[in-house]
């Protein structure tokens, strides 16, 4: 059995090196995730807990001035990161990313010199673990990392996300519903303007992502935006077409202000 694949996102635009049988394989979430940043400046962005890169990569597809850095623990997770950077369809915009091997809850000093500079991006994006871990264990340890959710994490994540942004940088998220008030919580008055997306599968059924963004330093007021429906054809599977411009990065979701 092969031990890692490379598999094709945004229809063939950026390819990414996965394992197979263990860690997190990537899918629609990072897409989601990634769609939230809608910059066409030259900005830097932070992938927190990158994994093998997918949002990150997604971004610097999608957008061409944007260079990106893939924050990863695992060194395991960070040489895939860097085994899709070396494939040749990745080469256009291998330059403008880089993978970083740190732990995302480093504080102060520590987190300093791990290579997590205060106020020295302008996006930060983060696809935190959001299983309960109460939930059925799984016996791959990388798995496991990538997906329980450990305590405070929402509080140490966005607390490094809140230091390393510029002075009205984004922060973008995606998580289970389940999580919001910790998610706003963790916010306080690092950042404001939240912007919270709910997405659902079909018309009647329970929300079971959100999507949120907030801005540095801003007092604007929370936002809940009208919900986003992954199928709006209750006889079919297929996307709706907003979703499926987002998941092939066709699209960005922009913020409302």
């Amino acid at each position: 059995m092969a031990e890692q694949t490379i598999d094709a996102f945004h229809r063939g635009a950026f390819h990414l090196v996965q394992p197979v049988g263990r860690g997190h394989r990537a899918g629609m979430d990072a897409m989601l995730l990634a769609a939230l940043v809608v910059d066409d400046r030259p900005v830097r962005i932070a992938d927190l807990g990158a994994g093998a890169g997918a949002a990150g990569l997604a971004v610097a597809t999608r957008l061409p001035n944007a260079s990106v850095v893939l924050v990863e623990r695992s060194k395991d997770m960070a040489g895939f990161a860097r085994k899709s950077l070396a494939l040749p369809e990745n080469a256009r915009f291998a330059s403008r990313a880089g993978v970083l091997e740190a732990d995302v809850t480093l504080t102060g000093r520590a987190r300093v010199a791990a290579g997590l500079l205060d106020d020295s991006f302008h996006h930060v994006i983060m696809n935190p673990p959001f299983n309960d871990p109460g939930d059925r264990k799984t016996p791959d340890a990388l798995k496991a990392e990538a997906h329980a959710m450990t305590e405070n994490l929402f509080e140490s994540w966005i607390r490094t996300a809140g230091a390393i942004l510029i002075p009205g940088g984004q922060l973008s998220l995606i998580a289970r519903p389940q999580s919001i008030a910790e998610i706003i919580a963790a916010c306080g008055k690092r950042l404001g303007g939240l912007e919270i997306t709910a997405i659902h599968p079909r018309q009647g059924e329970n929300a079971t992502r959100i999507l949120v963004t907030a801005i540095k330093g801003s007092r604007a007021r929370l936002q809940l935006r009208a919900p986003l429906l992954m199928h709006d054809n209750p006889d079919s599977h297929a996307f709706a077409p907003v979703v499926d411009d987002l998941n092939n990065g066709r699209a960005g979701y922009r913020r409302l202000r």
